[in-house]
């Protein structure tokens, strides 16, 4: 059974939805770190609720970035960690910590990449008047939202639905690939 980290900066739904599958038998891994660059971010408190090991410390805590992440890819290390699945971090990782897992770093964005990578997805794609976006699910590389993409599933816009609303159906659409996915990359993995 692969041991991964889930890497968030907020609520942690995502987060939840994995842990939930893992409870159901439905994804074959084991969390070993639950890590949050926020120490105030509601997903440490999910994890505290469901007794899940979990760290946080703030790049402002550090002299610099490249020293912000030895402390966290010493904390990988240290939790013998196989995979790091992220959700809803909001952090760009840096070369030491990609190297040190090639092709063993997930992430789940809100649109159809390469369309609107970085940050307010789903905002820009609502103001721009796109017909359809989505989520994408990929491996993440040195470079921004350009990692190989691993799926993909869209959705069409309601021009009569709040931004809101819509939001909320990425959010659900997310919860539902990424397990879908990361259970695939874990049955590749295994044999």
């Amino acid at each position: 059974m692969k041991k991964i980290a889930i890497l968030a900066s907020g609520n942690g739904s995502n987060f939840e939805v994995i842990r939930q599958k893992i409870v159901d038998g439905e994804l074959q891994a084991e969390i070993v770190l639950v890590f949050s660059d926020q120490p105030s971010a509601f997903v440490l408190e999910r994890a505290k609720q469901h007794q899940l090991p979990y760290a946080t410390f703030s790049p402002k805590e550090f002299a610099s970035k490249a020293a912000y992440e030895q402390r966290l890819l010493e904390l990988l290390v240290e939790c013998e960690v196989d995979m790091l699945i992220l959700a809803g971090y909001l952090r760009i990782l840096g070369s030491d910590v990609i190297q040190a897992f090639p092709n063993k770093i997930i992430n789940i964005h809100p649109s159809l990449l390469p369309e609107y990578p970085g940050l307010r997805s789903i905002e820009r794609a609502y103001q721009d008047g796109q017909q359809v976006t989505g989520v994408t699910i990929h491996y993440v590389d040195e470079g921004l939202d350009t990692g190989p993409i691993i799926r993909q599933a869209s959705l069409t816009i309601d021009p009569s639905e709040s931004l809101a609303q819509l939001e909320e159906r990425v959010h659900q659409l997310e919860h539902q690939l990424y397990p879908e996915a990361l259970q695939q990359l874990l049955n590749k993995e295994l044999n």
